[in-house]
């Protein structure tokens, strides 16, 4: 698990999925899920899948969840697709970020492909308010929907 120490706060895993997922909300990302992956691969340990409508969209999606995991301390191992902006793929090493548009989305069907693995509510991790807005802040994360969220 991707533990790490940044300006006096811990970050884990759960930590920069809940960032990628706001980055890729921030967005407007469509279909945003994340599956904990840990006991069926040995090479990471949770996908976040999201869906953008065009290449342009894809692309900006990809390039903000990027920006803000590699802000928050986590740097990706790789990313591939980014040219062609059909399916993008962040490899931040314990968790993989998958931006995908509705047609390659549909034909891989990851969560299909992968549906013994749980999902991880992301409503969860952010109801912790405290923790949330603690990550988010350092990470220059806003989280006026988890706010919003947590509060109903």
């Amino acid at each position: 698990m991707a533990d790490t120490w940044r300006e006096g706060i811990y970050l884990d895993t759960r930590d920069y999925l809940l960032i990628a997922a706001e980055a890729a909300s921030d967005k407007k990302a469509e279909d945003i899920v994340a599956l904990d992956v840990v006991e069926l691969l040995v090479v990471t340990e949770c996908f976040l899948i999201c869906t953008g409508r065009n290449d342009r969209q894809v692309r900006t999606i990809a390039e903000e969840i990027e920006l803000k995991v590699k802000k928050a301390g986590l740097s990706p191992m790789g990313v591939e697709g980014r040219d062609e902006a059909r399916w993008v793929l962040i490899d931040f090493g314990d968790f993989v970020a998958h931006v995908f548009q509705p047609e390659e989305r549909e034909f891989y069907r990851l969560e299909t492909l992968w549906k013994e693995a749980p999902r991880i509510e992301l409503l969860a991790i952010e109801t912790d308010l405290p923790r949330a807005e603690s990550v988010s802040s350092r990470a220059g994360v806003p989280v006026e929907h988890v706010r919003e969220s947590a509060e109903s």
